[in-house]
């Protein structure tokens, strides 16, 4: 047997209840996949979108609804020995790649200064959807997991000071566009198990100002990390915390809360209080 038909079996077989059965609970629970859709699978070249897209291709074999892939990996500028990996792990994996350039990476190195990862992913994501766009795509996916979605809510209480989460699925401001994030329910600690088990080795990071990030698990920004580290800690105190702040983000008092705002619009628990009482 191929080494991708194996790695194909792991997921739906092995991995079948952390990993299959939580990517097709996403996209059956959020709505994330549609009849005629035609989805932009985003590669970055790491561990988490190789996996996203290998369960788009199982969900296309097995699934009701009828939809088209692209698997769409932008080089920025990544160097030779980066954008071989990705290649060849894609190969490995029998992953088509649709390719595109863009100088990103130049770019932001002359202009980005102290902003330069906000440049950097704002002019990613500017490309990204322009290129899916022309290939007809009507949806854009990402590969954010489960522990991505606690770490941003954690991030947004303790940094930002509001509550906020990342949402499974979005509508595009400025492209036609709507952005999908299946995996949003699979916890990395089974995404890492699925590499391990198939013998796999991803880039972690590919940018060009932190190279030597490659085949490593132990990424991301200094606060993003400083929220796995949280996370882990809630872990050794109970398993169950890690879920219980990801249900508080859809199990909000409004009864309780001091205030919210929408649209814009800053709503306080005092704008009804009078009216209750009545």
């Amino acid at each position: 047997m191929e080494k991708y038909k194996e790695i194909e079996n792991s997921i739906i077989k092995k991995f079948r209840k952390d990993i299959w059965k939580k990517f097709c609970q996403a996209v059956e629970e959020y709505e994330l996949v549609k009849e005629n859709d035609k989805i932009a699978v985003c590669i970055s070249g790491g561990k988490d979108s190789m996996l996203m897209a290998k369960c788009f291709q199982e969900l296309k074999k097995h699934g009701r609804v009828k939809f088209e892939l692209v698997f769409l990996l932008m080089d920025p500028g990544y160097s030779e020995l980066t954008l071989e990996i990705i290649k060849d792990n894609s190969e490995l994996l029998n992953i088509p790649l649709t390719i595109f350039n863009s100088n990103i990476f130049d770019v932001v190195e002359k202009h980005g200064g102290d902003s330069a990862c906000y440049l950097c992913a704002k002019m990613r994501r500017g490309f990204l959807y322009s290129r899916a766009e022309e290939l007809g795509c009507n949806k854009i996916a990402l590969g954010h997991h489960f522990d991505d979605v606690i770490e941003t809510t954690l991030l947004s209480m303790l940094y930002g000071g509001e509550v906020k989460t990342m949402m499974p699925k979005l509508h595009s401001d400025n492209y036609g566009l709507e952005l999908i994030r299946p995996m949003f329910l699979i916890k990395e600690a089974a995404i890492i198990s699925w590499k391990k088990s198939n013998d796999l080795e991803f880039i972690n990071c590919a940018c060009r100002f932190t190279e030597g990030c490659v085949i490593n698990d132990d990424g991301g920004t200094s606060k993003r990390k400083e929220m796995k580290n949280l996370i882990k800690k809630f872990r050794q105190t109970s398993p169950y915390i890690e879920t219980s702040l990801f249900n508080s983000t859809r199990n909000i008092n409004m009864n309780a809360i001091l205030g919210y705002h929408k649209d814009g619009v800053k709503h306080s628990f005092l704008d009804e209080y009078d009216d209750i009482k009545k």
